[in-house]
């Protein structure tokens, strides 16, 4: 709810501003309603991604839209690191096994 609020207000300054090109004040009074509308949708999202799907699309938000891209393309990047740090582990244990095999047939070869 206090996003709908937020985002009418907004609405209400930004047409405000385009007759008033040089009220200062009321331009920062909307970047901070902006900025406190961003904060919130931030938090919706990463509480209840459904109900901020809605919201945004009730809304007609495109702030939302580049946050879901944003948060999509952080999603990816993290899958990728986490992809790569798991080859690398394979990798190592790997390089491990066959190190200790050589030493173990080495160990047999001394024995005999």
């Amino acid at each position: 709810m206090q996003i709908a609020i937020l985002t009418e207000e907004i609405k209400q300054l930004t047409d405000h501003l385009k007759i008033h090109k040089h009220d200062h004040s009321s331009r920062r009074g909307l970047l901070k309603k902006v900025s406190e509308r961003r904060r919130l949708l931030k938090y919706l999202q990463k509480e209840d991604q459904k109900a901020f799907e809605e919201l945004a699309k009730a809304l007609k938000l495109r702030i939302a839209k580049k946050m879901i891209e944003d948060e999509d393309e952080r999603q990816r990047i993290e899958d990728e690191i986490l992809a790569k740090q798991e080859l690398k582990a394979e990798a190592a244990e790997a390089a491990e096994e066959e190190r200790a095999s050589k030493e173990d047939h080495k160990n047999k070869e001394d024995e005999e």
